[in-house]
This record gives structure tokens, sequence and C-alpha cells, in this order.
């Protein structure tokens, strides 16, 4: 079943939200590839604001078309900016929902905003979300499964 599509543009990246803040990926989770630093425009809901579209910098792999960002980092990058915009938003639950152009973010950034239509036009939802999987390594008898997060 398809979900429904919030950006006009066609679905692009898959996407993890690494909630495990002691695991940084310098590799791809996919193909073992090495990753690299690239800045994203993220479009993100949060609860009781409504949409707003955040840069930043995330771990990326060209191969599987893949973006993995650090939750801790992104979550300290919203209370940064909700201190500022209403701090009694801090903490409230979020979601990502796609990557917007970068030349529409940096229009924002300058102080020319447009309008959410306008966002939408130039917003591509995330073609797959993954969760990351972690096993701590470690001694485990044989016979035992190793450990799976989710």
């Amino acid at each position: 079943m398809r979900k429904t599509q919030v950006g006009k543009l066609k679905p692009r990246f898959s996407f993890i939200l690494n909630s495990h803040s002691d695991v940084r990926v310098s590799r791809c989770p996919m193909c073992e590839k090495l990753t690299h630093a690239r800045k994203f425009a993220f479009l993100i809901h949060v609860d009781a604001w409504g949409p707003m579209v955040q840069g930043k910098t995330a771990k990326f792999c060209s191969a599987c078309e893949l973006i993995v960002v650090h939750q801790d980092e992104l979550e300290a990058e919203l209370v940064h900016s909700f201190e500022k915009l209403d701090p009694k938003l801090i903490g409230n639950s979020y979601l990502v929902i796609g990557t917007v152009e970068t030349k529409t973010w940096k229009r924002g950034v300058k102080g020319e905003p447009g309008t959410l239509d306008e966002v939408l036009q130039q917003t591509a939802d995330f073609d797959r979300v993954l969760t990351l999987q972690v096993d701590p390594g470690g001694w485990r008898p044989a016979a035992s499964k190793p450990f799976r997060s989710d």
C-alpha cells in the first residue's frame, strides 16, 4: 500500500533516522561503501507547528541514494530553531517527510520564504524509510542469535 504523497516531485532517496546516539554511520548499511557528508534541506512536520524546512548535513551513500540522519543531531538543531520561534514546542513529535530543492531552501534562508504550496512543488518524499539494525557485537554463546534493535 502506497502512502499519500506530500511533495509534488517524484519520490527520491531512501532514508534512515538513526536513533542510536552511540552509533555513527561511516559506511552504508546497505552496500558497505563509505558514506560522505552532504547538506540537505528536509521538510519536517512538527506537531502544533506544521511544516518547516530545516537544512542539515547528513551522511549520504551516492551508490544507494541513502540518507542517514542522526536523530540526536537533528533534535538538537530543532531545539535551537524553536528556542527562537516558540520554546513551548521543544520536545514535540515530528516527522521528516522528504527533501526540498536546495534553491527553494536558500531563498527562504535569504528572507524570501515561499508559500507552502510553492515549497511542496519543490519537495520529494522519501522513496523508502528504513530502520537501522545494530548488532553491538561482543561475546555470546555460539547458538544464540545476534542482538537486534528496532
